[in-house]
């Protein structure tokens, strides 16, 4: 099959990005011929440069021409798309529509919905835009700023009312039965949005599970990702050691921590595979949706039992009870004691770590991701 890829890179490289790679280097390994077309947020600097990708936002004329020249020349099977901006815009979607080529959209996020695509505003849940009302991103100034706020908030009321999305794309695919629920909730059509969760790669030989020696965190240390609920509740266990491992951002100037919290800063590769394998339990308390964290197929892949919060999608990717436990996003006394009941029980721990590992090789492994893909793309062809 020859498949074109389109993707607006971020400023910086995401979890999103780095799952979007996986998909390239999946299908090229199966066979498929896959060219791609990207663009690069990082390249937008000054004035000049942030007003030009706000137009653009609402149409690019140089990527509706590039794409129009691409597809008569190289005649792909089927295009996927991902992040259309700021700087190629939905409004290449009808090009490659009328040209008669399928388009397959992977929903990484709730972009189609929510103009800063997370359902988050000043650290809080909030859907205020859904429905069509895309003007509270600007009346509660979302990015704290008023030009990238109203430029959200222009560029996605801009799509939905052309039909960008709905009318020119012939697949969609969620990556949780929450995302999908949402999206048919703002009246996408259900039976045009497919599932497939994130994909990991196994080890060799399934990870010995261990009783582990702290409680870790992964990710950075931002507000939505409940870091404050975490620290909270590790003040109301001191016997219990905390590691937190991602950029530290503001908690780095932070001198309030408690003495059993220790922030590691990023780690990658081996010291973070190292991270998993020491580790009693991960913690992912987030106060969002989220999309499809990797942290938490990571953690079952190498047999740790998870507690995450008890919102948007997470729930279902765990299996709450089997493999880990669910707790209400913000209730840091409701984390604390989910936390002490597996700290105080090694072997429920490692029972629930097996039963990750389990359910990651049954659910989250290469091959079946690219089973539910190829399926995606007969619909679409079809």
């Amino acid at each position: 099959m020859k498949l074109l890829f389109v993707h607006n890179r971020y400023g910086k490289r995401s979890g999103e990005e780095i799952m979007l790679e996986r998909i390239v280097d999946l299908l090229r390994a199966r066979g498929h011929h896959v060219d791609t077309h990207f663009a690069d947020s990082a390249e937008i600097s000054g004035i000049g440069g942030k007003l030009g990708a706000a137009a653009s936002g609402l149409r690019s004329a140089s990527s509706i021409k590039a794409l129009r020249a691409r597809i008569a020349q190289d005649r792909p099977d089927l295009v996927q798309v991902q992040n259309l901006y700021p700087l190629i815009s939905p409004a290449v979607l009808p090009v490659i529509h009328d040209a008669g080529v399928p388009i397959v959209m992977r929903l990484s996020n709730y972009r189609l919905v929510c103009p800063n695509g997370l359902f988050l505003s000043h650290g809080e849940v909030c859907r205020a835009c859904a429905g069509g009302r895309e003007w509270n991103c600007i009346t509660r100034n979302c990015e704290d700023s008023l030009f990238k706020s109203t430029a959200y908030a222009a560029r996605n009321a801009w799509a939905r009312r052309r039909g960008y999305y709905r009318d020119n794309v012939t697949r969609y695919y969620a990556q949780t039965a929450f995302q999908r629920e949402t999206l048919v909730q703002e009246g996408y059509p259900a039976d045009r949005i497919d599932v497939i969760p994130n994909m990991i790669d196994l080890p060799d030989q399934a990870p010995e599970p261990s009783e582990g020696g702290y409680v870790g965190f992964v990710g950075r240390l931002s507000a939505e990702k409940g870091v404050e609920t975490l620290i909270d509740a590790a003040r109301r266990l001191p016997d219990v050691p905390f590691r937190f491992a991602g950029n530290p951002g503001p908690w780095a100037d932070r001198t309030d921590l408690p003495d059993n919290v220790t922030l590691l800063g990023n780690l990658d590769g081996a010291a973070l595979s190292a991270f998993y394998r020491e580790a009693a339990l991960i913690a992912v308390p987030s106060l969002w949706y989220e999309g499809f964290p990797g942290v938490i197929i990571e953690a079952m892949v190498q047999a740790r039992p998870v507690i995450v919060s008890d919102i948007g999608g997470l729930p279902e990717i765990i299996a709450p009870g089997e493999t880990g436990l669910t707790t209400p996003p913000g209730d840091e006394a409701a984390l604390a004691a989910a936390i002490q009941t597996l700290w105080a029980d090694p072997a429920r721990r490692k029972m629930m770590g097996a039963a990750g590992y389990a359910r990651v090789s049954q659910t989250y492994t290469r091959d079946q991701y690219y089973d539910r893909l190829m399926a995606t793309y007969e619909r679409a062809l079809g």
